[in-house]
């Protein structure tokens, strides 16, 4: 079974050189206690949980932008897990190095910030922990402290996120030059709006180690659902700024596209949008948060669909000039 091919017996994908199957779609956290309080927190993880789905992805910088010291997510996931006693039913990936005061990948920050992230999940292990952000930190130092992490049972498998190719590369010679335990998975920016970053520089990394892929910003901020189409009337959203970037005819060639196969399909478009990225190479799941059940809903049915060749020719042709984008 290739990375990205289903296990037909149950729905979910295995992350390679794991153990670990997950289902096709995500649940990021980043809106849990942000634009999602914890009652309708708490509904979406239920809702999740109840169509099959066991990732939850989150970080302890989940949302100091609010001005606070972070953590937010993580806490109130933790009160989801105990009330609802599903630990072991889910797959926890969390992150550190992003949040203010903290943001970088030394061994003292990342001890100090596994036992935090710990303590708001109210777990004595995190199934998979990112190293959030590239910060030029001496390799080996932050790789020997995930490793020891992963040998005390704190962490059962490291991952990166926001890494150049070459610092990925470095890391995993690094790794398997010294037996600690190796980046298995690689979380980046990549959509159908972003693509050029990616595929250039990455996936050649990921497809040559058998990394699995878990993109964030997978509708591209919002705009690959449909709603900030040119001429519509505006959104009320705090993602609104972000979305500027896509509008245009590129972006409008995107969505009539997505459009088209939605329509055929009956699904919406940013469960096609999600599928398109389930079905490029090493693509494990891509992330996609929601901060109400109906948005869930809307995106769930990405799990089950398998998308055409002429469908997935339609949307590499409109989506095939590069737009930049940072996180």
């Amino acid at each position: 079974m290739t990375a990205n091919e289903a296990n037909t017996s149950t729905g979910q994908r295995r992350i390679p050189k794991t153990d670990l199957d997950v289902f096709p779609l995500g649940l990021g956290g980043n809106v849990f206690g942000f634009t999602a309080d914890e009652a309708t927190t708490f509904a979406v993880l239920d809702e999740f949980l109840d169509a099959g789905g066991n990732l939850i992805d989150t970080a302890d910088s989940y949302c100091h932008w609010m001005g606070t010291d972070g953590g937010e997510s993580e806490t109130i996931i933790g009160r989801w897990l105990r009330s609802r006693g599903c630990r072991d039913r889910v797959v926890i990936a969390t992150k550190v190095g992003q949040l203010p005061g903290s943001d970088n990948l030394r061994p003292e920050t990342i001890r100090a910030a596994l036992e935090g992230s710990l303590r708001r999940l109210g777990t004595d292990y995190v199934d998979i922990y990112y190293a959030h952000e590239d910060h030029g930190d001496p390799l080996d130092a932050t790789l020997e402290t995930f490793d020891a992490a992963q040998r005390n049972g704190q962490i059962r498998y490291v991952a990166a996120s926001n890494y150049s190719a070459e610092r990925l590369e470095a890391a995993l010679a690094r790794s398997a030059a010294n037996s600690w335990a190796p980046y298995v998975a690689l979380q980046p920016a990549y959509n159908l709006m972003d693509r050029a970053a990616y595929e250039s520089d990455l996936a050649p990394v990921v497809a040559e180690h058998g990394l699995g892929v878990f993109p964030y910003w997978g509708l591209a901020s919002g705009y690959l659902t449909g709603k900030y189409r040119d001429g519509a009337p505006a959104v009320e959203s705090v993602r609104t700024p972000y979305v500027e970037q896509y509008r245009g005819e590129r972006g409008e060639l995107v969505l009539a596209a997505l459009d088209g196969i939605a329509s055929d399909l009956r699904v919406t478009v940013g469960a096609v949008a999600l599928a398109w990225l389930a079905s490029r190479p090493g693509v494990i799941a891509p992330l996609a948060s929601a901060r109400t059940v109906e948005q869930l809903r809307e995106l769930l049915p990405m799990a089950g669909l398998r998308l055409d060749a002429a469908a997935l020719s339609a949307l590499d042709d409109a989506s095939a000039t590069t737009v930049g984008v940072s996180r």
